[in-house]
């Protein structure tokens, strides 16, 4: 038994985000932009100065993590573990062609992250790449593949998703997606078809990452749209031609009664 709580109380969302995943001296700076800005635009500037070395000089890797964590610290209000459990790492890794790419490992709780948030992650990933002069991740077919045999087999065997989404919209996400997404294995059920793939560690599914892709790419693709063109984000164009129906409709409304 200890006579202290170890929990300590933070005043505001600043020292939050500092406390729970850093940089040390982001909260004045969350402070001084509180008000200003938005807090998606807070979470960009805010990835981009930690890249830049405001808050201290970091190697590419961590540099990339600290600003990823950050942003979404910055997003979800510091209130969840998302940063801290739902991002189990951020890695700079090679395509075939030998051009470099960023990787964020995504893990089971990730989910209480938004589907906005989830997304939005990958954006702010893309955004940073470009300021290191990472090139965009080249997917090979059978990658594409596994992704999807992933997402089906969860499914079946594990639990639904918020959506449904076809194998064409998937592949669709995974040709233009500029940052992989990727993860630690969140069930032991493994793929049958596409398996021990060089640049994917795991046979098992990746419970995070589909979810990100799932419900958040495709399950916001309009709300994240409308976001990188207010942002004036590049490259994020492709979105416009996912047909996912974010309102309640009959299909979904039925899909929910056969769960119950």
């Amino acid at each position: 038994p200890s006579m202290e709580a170890e929990p300590r109380l933070a005043k505001d969302l600043a020292e939050m985000v500092e406390e729970l995943v850093g940089p040390l001296g982001v909260a004045e700076r969350i402070r001084e932009l509180s008000g200003k800005v938005d807090r998606e635009k807070m979470a960009l500037k805010i990835a981009e100065e930690i890249i830049y070395a405001k808050f201290g000089h970091r190697d590419e890797q961590q540099a990339l993590g600290q600003s990823i964590r950050t942003a979404l610290a910055i997003l979800t209000g510091g209130i969840t573990a998302a940063p801290l459990q739902g991002i189990s790492d951020v890695r700079v890794k090679q395509n075939l062609d030998k051009t470099r790419y960023l990787a964020i490992y995504f893990a089971g709780p990730i989910r209480s992250a938004g589907g906005t948030e989830q997304a939005l992650i990958l954006v702010i990933g893309d955004f940073v790449r470009r300021r290191l002069g990472l090139d965009r991740y080249k997917p090979t077919d059978l990658e594409i593949r596994r992704f999807i045999e992933e997402i089906r087999v969860y499914e079946r065997e594990i639990s639904r998703f918020q959506y449904h989404v076809s194998d064409r919209e998937l592949e669709i996400v995974m040709r233009n997606l500029p940052v992989e997404v990727t993860g630690v294995e969140t069930d032991r059920v493994e793929v049958s078809s596409f398996r021990n793939l060089p640049r994917i560690e795991t046979n098992c599914v990746r419970g995070g990452a589909l979810r990100v892709i799932n419900d958040g790419v495709v399950g916001r693709a309009r709300k994240i749209l409308k976001i990188v063109e207010e942002f004036e984000v590049e490259g994020w164009e492709w979105l416009a031609k996912l047909e996912i129906n974010e309102g309640p409709t009959e299909a979904a409304e039925l899909r929910y009664m056969e769960d119950v």
